[in-house]
């Protein structure tokens, strides 16, 4: 019996002696020392850009995706960006987020919130107004528009991204953050973002061309006016109903006769509306004006490219291509 007793004492010695052996290795298998285990995704790095230009850029830069990078567009239904407001669904897919794009201005003040509830402590974040710095612009009120009230701060002019020039060098922060995330793919997509810039160039180019032998050099909305990025690219005048983000929707009496006036008094052949426009007071500027068969005409903003857009085909450039057919048009020049 004692012999029984004794062997397996031994045996009990040897084992707790093996464990005290095997404990370290166990904890070091734990630590920070080792590779973090791969995303639910398989490792996939995960985009959300707010807007589409962003994910059109991203998009393009990514290429034919050798990482198999998840991209996500957040305002996709038709929504226009000044009006949206994110489901709880979208919370939880930027919380997730590796990349989060966004423009920075007052329509995105429920960023701030939705970056608190971020799941991802390393996640990166790229605000498009801070990356254009000092040429960014604020919203500004030309003569005859609409005044509305002004709060202290002036807020910037959001719509960054109809600028072809500020697009290279939106395309250029967001290879930047790529070749960070994933530095194993940074040769192909600086490649990509060297072949899309070549098209943005080529198409500003093209804009620069087509103003230049234009007859008109002034531009006049009867509608919100968020192109003061693309006018200020070509040197190119305007006169507008209201300011870019305005929500208003029924101009003044003095707001419509003064436009009226600049359309007689410049002879231009068309005003102008932006996407989602009902165009009644561009028809009432028209009305008002001496000549009523005037066009109205509409320049695309990109404020609400929806899911079905994007299948049919619709890109940055072919909506940037679309409205240089229409600027054409409305400088007299077509």
């Amino acid at each position: 019996m004692n012999s029984k007793k004794q062997k397996k004492n031994n045996l009990l010695r040897i084992l707790r002696a093996f464990v005290l052996i095997l404990l370290p290795a166990v904890i070091l298998c734990g630590c920070g020392t080792q590779p973090e285990p791969e995303k639910e995704t398989g490792g996939k790095i995960k985009i959300v850009a707010a807007i589409f230009p962003a994910w059109d850029w991203t998009r393009n830069v990514l290429g034919e995706n050798p990482a198999g990078a998840e991209l996500t567009l957040l305002v996709k239904n038709g929504v226009d960006l000044h009006s949206f407001q994110p489901s709880a669904a979208d919370i939880l897919t930027i919380s997730g987020a590796d990349l989060f794009i966004y423009v920075g201005g007052e329509s995105d003040r429920w960023v701030t919130d939705a970056l608190k509830q971020a799941q991802n402590p390393n996640m990166r974040v790229l605000k498009m107004l801070d990356t254009l710095g000092d040429s960014a612009r604020t919203e500004e009120t030309v003569e005859g528009m609409q005044d509305e009230e002004q709060e202290e701060t002036t807020a910037y002019d959001e719509h960054v991204w109809l600028s072809l020039r500020n697009a290279a060098i939106l395309t250029d922060a967001i290879t930047g953050e790529l070749t960070v995330l994933d530095p194993g793919n940074a040769e192909n997509y600086k490649a990509n973002a060297a072949a899309y810039k070549e098209k943005l160039t080529e198409l500003d180019s093209a804009y620069v061309r087509v103003v230049s032998e234009a007859p008109l050099h002034t531009l006049l909305f009867g509608d919100r006016f968020p192109f003061r990025y693309l006018t200020e690219d070509y040197g190119l005048n305007y006169y507008a109903a209201f300011s870019g983000c305005s929500a208003e929707t029924e101009a003044s009496f003095e707001t419509i006769t003064f436009l009226a006036g600049k359309c007689d008094e410049l002879s231009l052949p068309a005003l102008l509306t932006i996407d989602g426009s009902d165009g009644r007071i561009a028809e009432t500027i028209v009305q008002a004006s001496a000549d009523k068969s005037r066009q109205i005409l509409s320049l695309d903003s990109m404020q609400s490219v929806s899911g079905k857009d994007i299948e049919a085909g619709t890109s940055y450039l072919s909506i940037m291509e679309s409205n240089l057919s229409v600027l054409e048009q409305a400088l007299g020049g077509a």
